[in-house]
C-alpha cells in the first residue's frame, strides 16, 4: 500500500508521466535576454543540461546575436564559454561590444567535420564550461543524441547551428529553433520543438528586452 501511495503522489504533483497528462516543468531555463523569447519556452529559457538546435539557411543571418545575452552573461560571471568550428573567424570587437569578455572565450579550430564533432562533444562533457557553440556539418540523430547525452553529464548549455535543411528531420535536441521570414520579409523565429510543452504557434521577432 505504501508504494501505491508514493505513485498517486507522484502522479498528483505531475511529475511522473503518464498517457494523457503532461509533466509539470519547472521554469528554470536560463535566461536568453529576450523577454519574447523567454516567454515562449516550456522553461522560460535556454534548457538547462542540454542541447539547443538553431536551423538558419544560411550563415550570418543574426544567428549569433540570439546567443549572444546569454553568452556574456556567463563570460562576465568568469565562467567559459567555448566557439567549436565556426565558420568564420570571430570579430572581437563587436563580441566585446556586446558585454562578452575575451578572457573566457574560447575558439577551437579543427581541420575535420569529425574532428569538430569530436571537440563539440568533449567540450559539452567535460563540465569546464558554461555553453558550447558548435557548427557540426556532419551530424546524423546518433551523433545529437551524443550530444545532448553530453550536455546533460557536463551540465552544459549546447548550441547547435545547423543548416535549415534539416528541419524536417527528427532530433534528440531539447529545443529546435528555425530561423524565416515573415511576409514583409523580416527575420523571425519558429520554435520547432521544445521539451516539456506544446510547440507555441507565434513566432518569436528578436527584439531585446
Amino acid at each position: 500500500m505504501a508504494s501505491v501511495a508514493a505513485l498517486e503522489s507522484l502522479l498528483a504533483a505531475q511529475t511522473l508521466w503518464h498517457a494523457g497528462r503532461t509533466a509539470a516543468i519547472a521554469a528554470d531555463g536560463e535566461p536568453t535576454g529576450y523577454a519574447g523569447l523567454d516567454a515562449l519556452l516550456p522553461q522560460r529559457g535556454w534548457p538547462r543540461r542540454a542541447l539547443t538546435e538553431l536551423l538558419l539557411p544560411a550563415d550570418g543571418i543574426g544567428e549569433l546575436s540570439l546567443l549572444l545575452p546569454t553568452l556574456s552573461c556567463f563570460t562576465q560571471a568568469g565562467a567559459t564559454v567555448v566557439l567549436v568550428a565556426p565558420p568564420y573567424l570571430p570579430y572581437a570587437p563587436a563580441w566585446q561590444a556586446a558585454g562578452v569578455d575575451l578572457m573566457h572565450l574560447e575558439v577551437i579550430d579543427v581541420a575535420t567535420p569529425r574532428d569538430a564533432l569530436w571537440a563539440f562533444e568533449q567540450c559539452l562533457r567535460s563540465g569546464a564550461c558554461a555553453a558550447v557553440v558548435g557548427w557540426p556539418l556532419q551530424a546524423d540523430a546518433s551523433a545529437l543524441r551524443r550530444l545532448q547525452v553530453a550536455a546533460d553529464s557536463g551540465a552544459c548549455l549546447g548550441f547547435a547551428l545547423r543548416d535549415r535543411a534539416h528541419v524536417d528531420n527528427p532530433s534528440p535536441a531539447a529545443l529546435r529553433l528555425a530561423y524565416d521570414r515573415d511576409g514583409e520579409g523580416a527575420g523571425i523565429w519558429r520554435v520547432r520543438k521544445c521539451r516539456g510543452g506544446s510547440v507555441p504557434a507565434q513566432a518569436f521577432v528578436p527584439i531585446l528586452r
